[in-house]
């Protein structure tokens, strides 16, 4: 139909629009991110719908977060390596193998329990971009890593995958890097998910926000270090506090 054809007519034009290399700082796409968040409330599993919001509303988020980055002790040993993170993520077997009640061990029951993979979020953001961070220059493997965390800061933090854990883990995310793009989609899912379970969501969202600004900085940390520790080490060591108030939520909101 002719609806449907200018239908993902736009899409590809809006996914193209916010195309942009790390290299640049990023023009802000403000009508680009909303015909997204559209598309995204509609279908809460168009996981692409949120790269796009992102890097129509990142500005400069990136570059900044790369030039902090730069002055961490951990960084040049990190760029240097040539092994990648994802493709750290990604060795199940050498998960298997670290110790029981460490980040790895838990990072890896996380995934099987969710029936996920660690290239998931690589495919999901190059659904409509094949390739579009090469990881060719020092910013572009910044950015990877960054994008390849989001699970791990999922068991370090202990915000589950259920539609309130996303949530709060947004707003722990958009207080660690404030990236806009990350800020509007916590911002309007707390609106959409307020109507449906009331003020309780809204404060463990709040909770989630000031655990992110207490929390040592999670994009540069050495997590191929990290995953063999203890998990409650490695809590203890950044600092991160209990999620209580999402804890607390009634079964039924969790489960969303």
């Amino acid at each position: 139909m002719k609806v449907e054809a200018d239908t993902q007519a736009n899409i590809q034009a809006d996914i193209q629009s916010s195309a942009q290399t790390y290299h640049e700082v990023r023009a802000m796409q403000p009508m680009v991110a909303m015909r997204a968040m559209k598309r995204l409330l509609k279908d809460p599993q168009a996981t692409e719908q949120v790269f796009v919001i992102i890097r129509a509303l990142s500005g400069d988020a990136i570059e900044r977060g790369y030039r902090r980055f730069l002055l961490t002790s951990k960084a040049e040993q990190i760029l240097r390596s040539p092994t990648s993170l994802l493709s750290v993520l990604s060795n199940r077997e050498a998960l298997t193998q670290m110790p029981e009640g460490s980040l790895g061990r838990a990072y890896l029951g996380f995934m099987e329990a969710g029936n996920i993979t660690a290239e998931g979020l690589k495919d999901a953001s190059e659904a409509h971009e094949p390739g579009a961070l090469p990881g060719d220059s020092e910013i572009e493997t910044y950015a990877l890593r960054l994008r390849d965390q989001h699970d791990l800061w999922h068991v370090v933090t202990g915000f589950g995958r259920d539609v309130a854990g996303e949530a709060c883990l947004l707003a722990f995310t958009y207080a660690q890097t404030k990236n806009r793009g990350v800020g509007f989609i916590a911002f309007m899912g707390a609106l959409k998910l307020r109507k449906v379970f009331g003020s309780r969501f809204i404060s463990s969202m709040w909770q989630a926000y000031q655990m992110g600004r207490r929390t040592q900085w999670m994009p540069g940390q050495h997590w191929e270090v990290l995953l063999s520790q203890p998990l409650v080490q490695v809590r203890a060591e950044l600092g991160v506090s209990e999620p209580d108030r999402y804890q607390r939520l009634p079964l039924e909101l969790v489960m969303g």
